[in-house]
This record gives structure tokens, sequence and C-alpha cells, in this order.
């Protein structure tokens, strides 16, 4: 019996066959970019496009399958989202390298003022033009890392040579491989003393907002938020607030609404470095995408329980 998969695109499609170790016989690899009707009748793995969440969903209901891959971390809504029958993973393995350097890049282009220093490139201007800049610097901050799950831990790896005083932050409080995590509801006492918080968190209705008016009034003046999570755990209109009253600096790859619309008061607050959700989206993505896909052929062609299930309708 054939096993069929579906991806997207026609270069992932290529991407899958050259690996080390050969396709396995009776698997067909077939290109649906969910744009419109299903090319079979069932497809035994499904590949939708990359953030493109919702996109094509609907067309689920008129194709069987096994499983659905997701190419992303986050899942908030897919439950609602998903028609019956679905058994749907997430791309955990695959983001958390890029989004976690990405997140110690935010962190370091905003305490060294890279960004502005991006500006005078452009303007071709040299500043300061008499005493030396000193910038706040990464080593000696003390960091409340608000996450540990893979991408919070892979962040936690990366920040270990900056010499930084580390809090990692979870749902619960525990040892975990000989680190010491506080548990959320120590949040009000960790703020007042933490000069950068990264945040990692899933979106959803249980982080909606986790960094309020409340939690940023607590941080001390000048303090970093760095969000590489969802845009929605913070309370927007409170940061772009304390960011427009030079209280705090930010540095954003996620917004709440995204795409952050043209005029809104966080693009124009001082001390604000905003990307366009691309902590992802580096070169490490693709083989990793790949690499989890041909393991979930693996798992599927053995009968055994695919990695990463998130959600089953």
């Amino acid at each position: 019996m054939t096993l069929v998969v579906s991806v997207p695109s026609a270069d992932l499609a290529r991407a899958l066959e050259p690996m080390p170790v050969p396709m396995p016989e009776g698997v067909e690899v077939i290109v649906w970019p969910m744009d419109a009707a299903p090319p079979r009748d069932h497809i035994d793995l499904i590949v939708p496009p990359y953030m493109s969440p919702g996109l094509g969903i609907p067309l689920l209901a008129d194709v069987s399958s096994r499983l659905v891959q997701s190419q992303s971390i986050g899942y908030e809504g897919m439950a609602e989202m998903l028609p019956a029958g679905i058994v749907f993973a997430n791309a955990a393995t695959v983001h958390e390298t890029s989004t976690a350097e990405f997140a110690v890049g935010l962190a370091l282009a905003a305490q060294r003022r890279i960004d502005e220093f991006a500006v005078d490139t452009r303007e071709g201007h040299w500043a300061p033009t008499s005493a030396p800049v000193f910038a706040p610097s990464l080593a000696d901050r003390r960091v409340l890392l608000l996450g540990y799950g893979g991408v919070g831990k892979a962040v936690a790896a990366r920040l270990a040579p900056f010499e930084v005083e580390l809090v990692p932050v979870a749902s619960r409080a525990r040892v975990e491989d000989g680190v010491a995590v506080h548990g959320i509801d120590e949040l009000p006492e960790l703020l007042p003393s933490a000069e950068i918080v990264i945040l990692t968190l899933p979106g959803g209705d249980a982080t909606r907002h986790i960094i309020g008016e409340a939690e940023l009034a607590a941080l001390p003046d000048g303090a970093l938020v760095v969000n590489v999570g969802r845009g929605p755990l913070i309370d927007t209109d409170a940061l772009a607030r304390h960011a427009q009253a030079g209280r705090i600096r930010a540095a954003l790859d996620v917004t709440d609404p995204e795409p952050l619309p043209a005029g809104h008061p966080l693009w124009s607050a001082p001390g604000v470095l905003i990307a366009p959700h691309v902590g992802g989206a580096s070169s490490a993505m693709g083989p990793r995408m790949v690499a989890l896909i041909r393991r979930q052929i693996d798992h599927l062609l053995a009968g055994e329980e695919p990695e990463n299930v998130v959600v089953r309708t």
C-alpha cells in the first residue's frame, strides 16, 4: 500500500528526496498548496503552507488523512478551526534554534543600540562625534525568561555565554535538569528587579496579556521587554503608553494586532524595535522541517504514534 504525502510546494517536495537516507519504498509525495480542492480522496500525511493560519483548513473536510503536520510551533485556535477527525501535529524541533537566536539578537540590538546605528549607517551619519556611547550591556543583566519550553530552553542555552543572571519562569515552580524554575505566581515579586524580560510563551486564553499594565508598571525604569512568543502575550495599549513615556523599551518579533497597522503609536515610540514575525524564518528551518516530515513518514509506515500531536478533533 502506498503512503501518500502532500506538501505545499515543489521546493519542499524536492527537499524531501536528497536526504542521507533514501525515501522508503511505497511513499508518494505530491504537491498540494491547499488553494484548491484536494487532489486525492485520501492523503496520509498533509503539510499545510507555512505562516498561513486557516488557509485551506476547510478543505481538510474533503479528504481523509492520518496526520496534518503544521510547519509552525504555535497552534492556538486550531482545535476550533479544524474539521472533525483530524490528528494535528505542531513543528516542535523545527523553530527553536532560529527563534532563540533571534531573541538574543533582538536583546543585543536593543541593549547596544545597534538599531539606532543602522539608521545612522543609512544616513551616512557618524554618531557620536566625541564621547563614546556607553550603552547598557547584556552581560550582568537580570533576565526574566518567561516560558521554559522548547524555545525558552534554547534561549537560555544561548544566553549562558553572555554572563547574565537568568531567572526562568514557567507555569509551575520546579527544578529541571538542575535549573531552578520559578512559577508564574511569583511574577509580581520577580518583575521589580528584572532588567530584561524575554517572552517565549505560546498564545491562547491562558497567556493572553500575561504582561499587562500592572506587570509593566512593576518593571524598573528602562527595562527591556523582548517578545518572540505571540503578540497577545502583551497588552499592546499598555506597552505603547509605557514606551511613549520613555519608561519601558521593547524589541518585538510579534505584535497584537499583526501586522502592526501604519500609524500605530508603537512605531514611533522611543526605544522600540519591531521585526515582522520572522524569528523562525531562517536557513535552519528548511532542513529541520524536512527531517521532521521524514520522521513522521517513518512513524506512519511503522504504525507508530506520530511526534508532536497537539490536537485531535
